[in-house]
């Protein structure tokens, strides 16, 4: 009993604290709710709504209707909150249902420093209590929880919570003030956790995102869904920042972007394969076994005409299924789509967009073949049925009398059909019809006799491709792909991005020399090929349409200005080199160039005029070397396979990856879910096809100090001069 005691004996600074709460009168001001939801059957922390969508959430709660009925979409629209279940439901993708809870009070948890929300019920019960000690000016209240643990109201400003050290006894004893005492806060705005921002309401595009293999995208082996929430959020900072100006005027809202999942499909319990591959594993080394059958085979998978059909039904009926119930629950959407593969994901949206049927192409060969068929029924036509569709049948017996048939009837001229006898209107009606039988003949083209069926429509991708060694069997597409049904896209995708992409390799390995030039996806006019300078899956495409010239791809610019600073430095370094050499060079030349001849005499005339008037003449050398000419930059043809620019885009490497390439290989080709200068490319591109550019780019300083000099360059002028500078150290400011 002494040890209990002295356990609830608050210390002298409490007792201090609290005599003063208790001298001074406060008011009682209700608590503010906010919205939280945590994934269930998880140790997750719990995370916080936007502040728009626990609006709106606690006007259900407060509108006094039946909680079971009330459906509230939150997240940009893709999630639920089934209001009388307390449940987050996912609308487009299959996910775990997360828990929702209305909080008010919070207790610091165990194992971080996050705060952990009471249960709706004890919270209730906590602000009871706290309302009755503000009114009443009585505090040092005890209050049990569900979980039998112990909080202590001390003062507005002291309240603690203890869990108790062990199991209650025989006699039923209340838990004591044992443990180590946690905050308890009330209210959201007194607790350390960052509000997310909210989403605007209109949606202007819409992209589709496709992973690579195995069923984590990155090193924290996240998911899809998880890797592309990460990729969207980066994308709404990078609005405000690089497109205030238009998002003020009301001009554009947010891009929207949706996981397609088709890992799961192929290794679900439907296709068996997982089954088949456990029986032939070996038992030994079995964690990197597993990861090699998650992961690695799924390059054999695709390569596999089962399996790969399989994928490519899930990745097209995915983006169809999404896209259509998109459209049903925003009606008002009259933006475009864009899709996006990771990896695996882009060779497969490539094979899938080359299969693609172009619909101009489709009404073409439909007008096509309802001509030919119209031909092929005039040349079956006898002289008897010309005339009987003439309504000229009383002549027939006069052409059997010269003996001609159809062929000699469209050879005769006006002159011939009058010295006949026939009068003018049958006459026009006859020529007529042998001209437009003539015209019907000239629209055949040539090659369609000789053309398969089936290769009608064929994309000219190679030009001059094949490999004269090796039989290849080059199907619809002749790349040597597998031979499956490709399924068609219910929209038509405005740009393709590929991120780490072995497109270039998979072409180059089926046999394909050389990308045709004129080549474009039947119906997606841009594509861009994005990758890290480190990333070993990646590979180039420009060289497969242009082979004889070697150049380098586009540098995507950092989302803070031109260039990292170390590229600036190596760069500066190498140009400052160039020109000591020249110089050592030009100094070389002088020492060592002959001497000059000395002048003849002037002349009598050149001796009478001034020197300003005598005429200036420079050394072609001397020329050259003072004013050198400025070399114009060469346009490189890339193909229409991005509308006739560019789409080799290389992201710039971070200065601690640039100290060892090979220890970075992995995470470079996984930094494109998070990376912002990807995610500013991705919009520049998106709402430059809107006709809306982005704001004025940041300009920068760069800051120099040296024993001898102290000054200021601005970074947008040029690249940065190092003469003269003994030691330099740099930071920079954003200007305005």
């Amino acid at each position: 009993n002494q040890g209990m005691s002295s356990l609830e004996a608050p210390p002298p600074s409490i007792s201090l604290k609290t005599t003063e709460m208790m001298e001074t009168p406060m008011t009682y001001e209700a608590v503010v709710p906010h919205w939280f939801y945590r994934i269930q059957d998880t140790r997750g922390s719990w995370n916080p709504f936007s502040k728009e969508d626990s609006d709106k959430l606690e006007e259900a709660y407060c509108s006094g209707q039946n909680p079971n009925s009330i459906v509230i979409p939150v997240c940009g629209g893709r999630y639920d909150v089934y209001l009388g279940g307390r449940r987050r439901v996912s609308v487009y993708w299959d996910e775990e249902d997360s828990l929702v809870q209305r909080c008010t009070w919070f207790f610091k948890g165990d194992k971080d420093s996050k705060y952990v929300p009471y249960p709706e019920n004890f919270s209730e019960t906590l602000e009871t209590a706290y309302m009755e000690a503000v009114v009443l000016n009585e505090w040092k209240k005890r209050l049990e929880s569900p979980s039998r643990d112990l909080v202590i109201l001390h003062n507005p400003k002291l309240m603690v919570h203890y869990q108790p050290s062990g199991a209650m006894d025989d006699w039923g004893a209340t838990p004591s003030e044992q443990g180590r005492p946690r905050t308890v806060k009330r209210g959201v705005e007194n607790i350390a956790v960052e509000i997310p921002q909210g989403e605007p309401a209109q949606i202007d595009h819409l992209v589709f995102m496709v992973h690579g293999i195995g069923p984590a995208c990155d090193l924290q082996f996240r998911s899809i869904v998880q890797c592309v929430n990460d990729f969207r959020l980066v994308s709404l900072n990078l609005m405000h920042a690089h497109f205030k100006k238009a998002q003020e005027q009301e001009q554009i809202g947010r891009v929207e972007f949706f996981p397609v999942n088709w890992h799961s499909a192929l290794h679900a319990d439907a296709t068996g394969v997982d089954r088949d591959i456990q029986r032939i594993t070996l038992p030994s080394i079995g964690r990197l076994r597993q990861f090699t059958n998650e992961t690695l085979l799924d390059l054999f998978f695709y390569n596999s005409p089962t399996y790969c059909q399989t994928i490519v039904n899930t990745v097209c009926g995915e983006m169809n299924r999404i896209y259509r119930l998109f459209l049903e629950r925003n009606q008002g959407f009259k933006g475009k789509v864009s899709v996006t593969g990771h990896s695996l994901g882009s060779l497969i949206l490539f094979d899938m967009l080359t299969n693609q049927n172009d619909p101009s192409l489709r009404n073409h060969q439909r007008v096509k073949a309802s001509e030919l068929r119209a031909e092929a029924q005039m040349r079956r036509q006898t002289l008897r049925d010309v005339l009987q569709e003439l309504d000229l049948t009383e002549l027939l017996s006069m052409f059997e009398k010269e003996m001609m048939d159809t062929e000699a009837l469209s050879m005769c001229t006006e002159q011939d059909l009058k010295d006949l006898g026939i009068p003018l209107g049958p006459r026009k009606k006859i020529l007529h019809h042998m001209q437009h039988r003539e015209q019907m003949k000239d629209c055949d083209c040539p090659t369609q006799d000789t053309t398969h069926p089936s290769d009608v429509g064929q994309p000219p991708l190679s030009s001059g491709s094949t490999v004269n060694m090796v039989n290849y069997e080059y199907f619809d597409v002749g790349i040597g792909q597998v031979k499956i049904n490709y399924p068609q896209l219910s929209f038509h995708p405005e740009i393709f991005f590929a991120w780490g992409s072995p497109i270039g390799m998979f072409l180059t390995v089926r046999g394909l020399k050389r990308i045709d030039p004129k080549y474009q996806f039947p119906t997606c006019k841009r594509f861009f090929n994005i990758y890290h300078p480190f990333d070993p899956v990646a590979y180039r495409m420009e060289p497969i349409v242009l082979r004889d010239v070697d150049f380098e791809p586009m540098l995507i610019p950092h989302h803070k200005g031109r260039k990292r600073m170390h590229l600036e430095l190596k760069e500066g370094l190498t140009r400052m080199g160039t020109d000591i050499l020249g110089s050592l060079r030009v100094a070389w030349q002088t020492f060592t160039r002959p001497p000059v001849p000395s002048l003849p005499p002037p002349t009598a005339e050149a001796a009478t005029l001034s020197v300003s008037e005598l005429p200036l003449t420079v050394d072609k050398a001397e020329k050259s070397e003072e004013a050198p000419e400025k070399e114009e930059p060469v346009h490189i043809d890339v193909g229409m396979l991005n509308g006739g620019q560019r789409f080799d885009y290389v992201l710039q490497e971070k200065p601690i990856e640039s100290f060892n390439e090979y220890l970075f290989a992995l995470q470079s080709h996984l930094c494109y879910w998070t990376s912002e200068d990807t995610a500013l490319l991705f919009l520049k591109e998106i709402y430059q096809s809107m006709e809306i550019s982005m704001d004025q780019p940041l300009q920068y300083n760069w800051i120099m100090h040296s024993p001898h000099c102290e000054f200021t360059v601005r970074r947008s002028l040029g690249p940065l001069p190092l003469k003269d500078v003994d030691r330099c150290f740099y930071e920079y400011t954003v200007i305005g």
